[in-house]
């Protein structure tokens, strides 16, 4: 079976995925992927076939979006034009993670796809929203990158087509340990706001996780480490408790690991939004902004009772599982694609 694989690269969390979910998805075919996005900061050790700039996201110093860079990369023309010539026709199954091009390239030449990931999840109605609702942010949840059918992953199931975070093997493996430093990683602002606030807490050691740096260095109470994602991971596994952006695979992992977690989220995010949402019910506090109240607000943080811990209803291989049962149920390529093949190699890796 040829499996086409859709990445979103527009930060670091669909590409932190898909590393954990390709070996899983090649026990049922080849899997070529294509890599959409240029704002990434992890190394792709992914089989990369197909890649493009794609429509990314990128951030400003202070927490929000920078909307002029955005406008400023973005070539309609372009996007028309690499989604006529992607060759989604050529394979047995579309795998797509909230990436528009192929979204475009399945409906121009009439391709079913499945759309997977955190952002499929929002197809639910049931899926924690904040009180506000933004209806450009539901609409670019609902159509950015919309499919045939779907399957999503939240830190809860709220609905029966979402399932568990995907959690990286490091992270299931560990054994975890508090030796007393917080990880931050806030990629929306720049080193020198985030290190400005937490120079605010002399007697408290952060590692903070930089864009700019390439080799680990300690200047006052920062330990600043460059973005990898094995490094970020152990230092997550051995910390206090952990300050980030209210993304999805970072606090799904703060929470499985029973770390304290504080996030701030994007300015203008809706997604961050609605994930905020879902963590106020584990508990975890959510800052609008980084301010001068910051040094009071972790010291409550850290002398506070600890947040529900996440739990696991489903592995990786039982997601990947579903999804196949899923493209099944699509009748895509059904001479090579049938239901035997399917409970044959569900027997055979279980």
């Amino acid at each position: 079976m040829k499996i086409f694989y859709a990445v979103q690269a527009t930060g670091n969390g669909h590409i932190a995925r898909a590393k954990e979910l390709i070996p899983y998805i090649q026990r049922y075919g080849q899997v070529d992927v294509f890599l959409s996005g240029n704002n990434s900061n992890l190394k792709v050790d992914l089989p990369v076939k197909y890649q493009s700039n794609g429509v990314s996201l990128f951030y400003g110093n202070r927490g929000g979006l920078d909307y002029f860079k955005m406008a400023k990369e973005l070539s309609l023309f372009n996007i028309i034009k690499e989604a006529r010539s992607l060759p989604v026709d050529q394979y047995d199954l579309v795998i797509n993670d909230f990436e528009s091009i192929t979204s475009l390239a399945c409906k121009i030449k009439q391709v079913p796809s499945i759309g997977f990931g955190h952002q499929a999840s929002f197809k639910s109605s049931l899926t924690p929203r904040p009180n506000k609702k933004d209806w450009m942010g539901e609409f670019i949840l609902n159509n950015y990158a919309s499919a045939t059918k779907y399957i999503g992953l939240h830190f809860e199931q709220y609905d029966e087509f979402i399932y568990s975070p995907i959690i990286k093997e490091q992270v299931l493996l560990a054994s975890p340990k508090n030796q007393g430093h917080i990880s931050v990683y806030l990629s929306h602002y720049s080193d020198e706001v985030v290190a400005s606030y937490l120079n605010q807490l002399p007697n408290q050691l952060f590692h903070l996780f930089s864009k700019k740096e390439k080799t680990v260095n300690q200047r006052a109470n920062i330990l600043y480490m460059p973005i990898d994602n094995a490094l970020f991971t152990e230092s997550m596994i051995n910390a206090a408790g952990v300050i980030t952006g209210a993304g999805f695979e970072t606090p799904a992992e703060a929470l499985y690991l029973n770390k304290k977690l504080l996030c701030v989220p994007i300015k203008g995010q809706y997604e961050q939004l609605c994930n905020a949402a879902a963590l106020k019910n584990f508990g975890v506090p959510i800052l609008a902004n980084l301010n001068a109240n910051f040094s009071k607000q972790v010291e409550a943080w850290l002398n506070g009772a600890n947040q529900t811990q996440l739990h696991l209803s489903f592995n990786t291989g039982t997601i990947v599982e579903k999804l196949m049962e899923t493209a099944a149920s699509m009748h895509v390529h059904q001479e090579e694609f049938n239901q035997y093949e399917l409970d044959h190699l569900s027997l055979k890796f279980r």
